[in-house]
């Protein structure tokens, strides 16, 4: 009788894959300090509130702001790191083939799937960025510092999506390269 090895699921792949997704971890890094200048602005906000009773207008907002542009980045980073939510039930318990077939199944669901969002938060984006005849005017927060983080958002969400579009397609001729080498052998 011979022993069997339990199955060990498969590390996740530390390297980018390609130029675009070494780019975007890069630039990610750097990007992850300003969570730290949030934290600043932030203590900064509880002093001038609590201790000189003179709270700001632009700290929440602006916190709001910074937090929700890392988190928007933090979506193409996590698929460049590949380091993206996968069904580890089904994905550790297959060959390394099947394992193949299954990142080609998903990079084309989700290439469908991210080309959709990206064509409904160009509309969103074009809403906010430009009034109704066509001149540049940017959606602002409303409140009394009236900022334009709304239409800055729904522009890095547009053009994010649109990266992840792009890595999409570049991870998907990259599946299908390795699978048509492993069918070559």
């Amino acid at each position: 009788m011979t022993e069997q090895t339990p199955h060990t699921p498969p590390e996740p792949d530390e390297h980018p894959r390609n130029v675009l997704d070494r780019a975007i971890i890069k630039v990610s890094h750097l990007l992850s300090w300003l969570f730290i200048a949030t934290v600043f602005i932030s203590f900064y906000e509880v002093v001038m509130r609590y201790l000189f009773d003179s709270p700001t207008t632009w700290v929440h907002e602006t916190a709001s702001f910074i937090g929700g542009s890392l988190f928007i980045i933090g979506g193409i980073y996590a698929f460049a790191a590949n380091r993206h939510v996968r069904v580890v039930l089904i994905y550790d318990a297959v060959s390394s083939q099947t394992r193949k077939y299954l990142n080609l199944v998903h990079h084309l669901v989700g290439l469908a799937f991210a080309s959709m969002l990206a064509y409904s938060s160009y509309s969103l984006a074009k809403e906010a960025w430009f009034a109704p005849w066509g001149e540049l005017r940017l959606e602002t927060s409303g409140s009394v510092l009236n900022a334009p983080y709304p239409a800055l958002l729904k522009g890095l969400i547009f053009i994010a999506l649109c990266i992840l579009v792009i890595q999409f397609v570049l991870h998907l001729i990259q599946e299908l390269m390795g699978l048509r080498n492993k069918d070559d052998v």
